[in-house]
């Protein structure tokens, strides 16, 4: 049995319903699947109830935006399996705060050079815990003014270089970020490192408690694949892999299961001892 552990849903940035993805994984003869949306959990029952009706098994989890405020670089944290998640709540509310705060005004500088409205993006996100980027760019494909969620409009608006609406957001710290899903007893696994060069942080990281790394990634070139694999061993990391399925909403089609967790490596996550939390 081989898993996905990278999955995004219409809870965050996906293009795909819950039940749609699951769906998907059954014919795609996946037989795991972990769910891991951006600063949310909000799916998990939802989610667990479905795989159980097309015997399919979803691993509980999310995404954690996070920021390396030493290298001023940004960092994504997957958790699996939190014994506590209640106590991820905050974390996710507080992330969910700053962009909605960053998404309201990229909303008000984007309608001043297109005629969207704020309805029309909100129409977009329907379904979505927050409003991304992507939900904004869905709008204006709707109006006329693109005929992709990304390319050359998404850049001009949304470069995070000079992007003209673009408006950041601002996430928390990576060493805290990685504390509270320890104290809410989940597996801390550092996702696709080589995305947000992330391999100086990764090494600071283990001293502070990660898990494990992401090894299998589509953006990972067969040198970073090999370079992350030896540095789980020599460190006694898990490893895992997963498609960063966002549907339509990326660069370039990434069909879920373009890299999985071989088995091996999957029953490793499943079986993993996390303390015990109180």
């Amino acid at each position: 049995m081989t898993g996905d552990l990278h999955c995004h849903t219409r809870l965050s940035d996906g293009s795909t319903g819950i039940e749609d993805l699951i769906s998907i994984a059954r014919r795609r003869h996946i037989r795991c699947i972990a769910i891991t949306d951006h600063d949310t959990m909000a799916g998990c029952v939802r989610a667990k109830r479905l795989g159980e009706r097309y015997g399919i098994k979803v691993v509980h989890g999310a995404e954690f935006s996070a920021f390396d405020y030493k290298r001023s670089r940004k960092v994504h944290i997957l958790c699996y399996r939190p014994q506590k998640p209640d106590r991820l709540e905050g974390l996710c509310k507080r992330t969910g705060q700053a962009r909605k705060k960053a998404s309201i005004e990229m909303i008000k500088k984007v309608v001043q050079l297109y005629p969207v409205t704020p309805e029309q993006i909100i129409k977009c996100a329907s379904g979505s815990t927050n409003i991304y980027k992507q939900h904004i760019s869905k709008a204006l494909m709707d109006s006329g003014y693109s005929v992709s969620v990304f390319g050359e409009l998404y850049d001009k608006l949304f470069s995070s270089k000079n992007g003209s609406c673009v408006v950041h957001v601002e996430y928390p710290d990576v060493f805290e970020v990685l504390a509270q899903i320890k104290e809410a007893g989940g597996i801390a696994v550092l996702a696709h490192p080589s995305t947000y060069d992330s391999f100086d942080v990764m090494e600071e990281l283990v001293e502070h408690g990660l898990d494990g790394v992401e090894v299998w990634h589509p953006r990972n070139s067969q040198e970073d694949t090999q370079y992350l694999i030896n540095f789980a061993n020599e460190n006694g990391l898990l490893m895992t892999g997963g498609s960063d399925f966002h549907g339509m909403n990326t660069v370039k089609p990434i069909p879920l299961a373009t890299c999985v967790t071989p088995n091996e490596n999957l029953i490793k996550l499943l079986e993993y001892k996390q303390a015990e939390v109180r």
